[in-house]
C-alpha cells in the first residue's frame, strides 16, 4: 500500500504540474493532509495559483468540487443548507449547501464575519451537517481549503483560536522563480496545460486513509512529538501552546508522509519535516514577542534544535544520519540486523551511539 501511495503522488505532482509550475513540495502536503483526513489553509497573496491548485487536486483524484467566495454578506445557511416548506406535501425538505461536495475551496475565510465561519465548525471536525435537529453526513473523501490574504486587515475578520486549531495544515505556495515563471508563460495558449488526468478514484483514497493509522511509530518517538509539543507551552515567548489535537495531527502527518516515501515506519526526520505546517499557526505569541518581532515560525525553529538527551538518544535506535547531525563529536556504530521478519521492526534500519565521546 505504501508503494501505491507513492505512484499516486508521483503522478498527482506530474499532473498538477501540467497546470501550476513548480509547486511539489505544496501538492505533497495537500496529500498528506488529504490521507489524514485534514484540512488546510493557505496564507498567500492572490494570483499565485490557490484556486487553480484546488481545483486541479479535485479533477486528478475525480472528486466533486466546491468554491465558495467569503463575503460579508455571506450566511450560514449558504454553506450549510437549509429546510423548506414543500408545498406539494407539506413538509420541509433541506436543501444541501454549497459545503456538501468533496473538495470545498473557501476563498478569502477571513473576509466573512465570525457567525459564517463558525458554520465550518462542525463541518471540519466531524464532518457532517446540522440543520433544525437532523444531522446530514458530508461526502467522502472530505476536504476544505481555505485561503487568505496575511497582508490585507481592512474588512477582514481574524480567525479564532478554535477555528486555526481545526486546520490540519497551513501552507504557502509563494512567489514563482524566474525560471518557473518564464516557463508559465511559454505555456499560455497551449491548450494540454489546462488538461488534468483522472489519477484515481475517490474509493482508492479512503482506502489509503484507512491505511494511515497502521505506520508504525515507535513508543520513543511518540515521547519526541510529546516533548516538543511540552516545550512550546512552556515557552516565555507564548502566549498559547500547541493542542493535544496539534500533538495527536503530527503523528498523523509524520505516519502520512513516512507511507508517501515508501516506509511503514516513521523516522524523527519525517516528525521535523512536517511540525512547520502542523504546529506554527497553533500557536500565540505574547504581546512582547510580537514587539521584538518574533514569528511562531522562528520559535518552533529554535524548539526543534535543541538536542534530546543522550539517554533518550540510545532509547530511539534511529538511523545514523539523523544522530550524526546532531552529536558530530560522537562515534556511530552501526547495529547489526535485526534477525525479525516483520519490517515495522525499527531495529532492522537502527543504529546506536558510542558511549566514549
Amino acid at each position: 500500500m505504501s508503494d501505491f501511495a507513492q505512484q499516486i503522488l508521483d503522478k498527482l505532482q506530474t499532473n498538477i504540474a501540467r497546470v501550476i509550475v513548480g509547486k511539489q513540495e505544496a501538492v505533497t502536503r495537500l496529500f498528506i493532509s488529504l490521507l489524514c483526513r485534514g484540512h488546510v489553509l493557505i496564507e498567500d497573496v492572490p494570483g499565485v495559483g490557490k484556486t487553480t491548485l484546488a481545483h486541479a487536486l479535485a479533477k486528478s483524484l475525480q472528486c466533486e468540487f466546491a468554491r465558495i467566495q467569503f463575503t460579508p454578506d455571506l450566511m450560514p445557511s449558504d454553506i450549510t443548507g437549509y429546510s423548506i416548506v414543500n408545498f406539494k406535501t407539506g413538509d420541509m425538505e433541506y436543501r444541501p449547501g454549497l459545503v456538501m461536495s468533496q473538495i470545498i475551496l473557501a476563498d478569502e475565510i477571513n473576509r466573512t464575519s465570525p457567525k459564517t465561519q463558525s458554520s465550518l465548525l462542525e463541518v471540519m471536525e466531524e464532518g457532517q451537517v446540522s440543520v433544525d435537529g437532523h444531522t446530514y453526513p458530508l461526502p467522502k473523501p472530505f476536504m476544505v481549503l481555505a485561503t487568505q490574504n496575511p497582508l490585507e486587515f481592512i474588512g477582514t475578520y481574524p480567525l479564532p483560536e478554535a477555528q486555526m486549531d481545526r486546520f490540519f495544515m497551513r501552507i504557502s505556495l509563494g512567489y514563482p522563480t524566474i525560471e518557473e515563471e518564464m516557463r508559465i508563460l511559454g505555456k499560455q495558449g497551449d491548450p494540454e496545460s489546462e488538461y488534468v488526468h483522472r489519477i484515481c478514484t475517490a474509493e482508492e483514497i479512503i482506502a489509503l486513509q484507512d491505511q494511515v493509522g497502521y505506520i508504525y511509530c515507535a513508543k520513543e518517538l511518540c515521547s519526541y512529538i510529546a516533548e516538543i509539543v511540552a516545550r512550546t507551552r512552556e515557552s516565555k515567548n507564548l502566549q498559547l501552546g500547541v493542542s493535544p489535537r496539534g500533538t495527536i495531527y503530527i503523528m498523523r502527518a509524520a505516519q502520512a508522509l513516512a507511507m508517501l516515501m515508501g516506509r511503514d515506519y516513521v523516522l524523527p526526520d519525517d516528525v521535523q519535516s512536517v511540525a512547520q505546517s502542523v504546529l506554527a499557526h497553533r500557536m500565540v505569541l505574547t504581546p512582547e514577542a510580537r514587539l521584538k518581532g518574533q514569528t511562531t515560525e522562528g520559535i518552533l525553529s529554535a524548539i526543534l534544535r535543541l538536542p534530546l538527551s543522550i539517554s533518550q538518544a540510545l532509547r530511539l535506535r534511529l538511523p545514523c544520519s539523523f544522530w550524526a547531525a546532531r552529536w558530530p563529536s560522537r562515534r556511530i556504530i552501526p547495529r547489526r540486523r535485526c534477525s525479525c521478519s516483520r519490517r515495522s521492526c525499527p531495529s532492522a534500519y537502527s543504529s546506536m551511539l558510542c558511549s566514549a565521546a
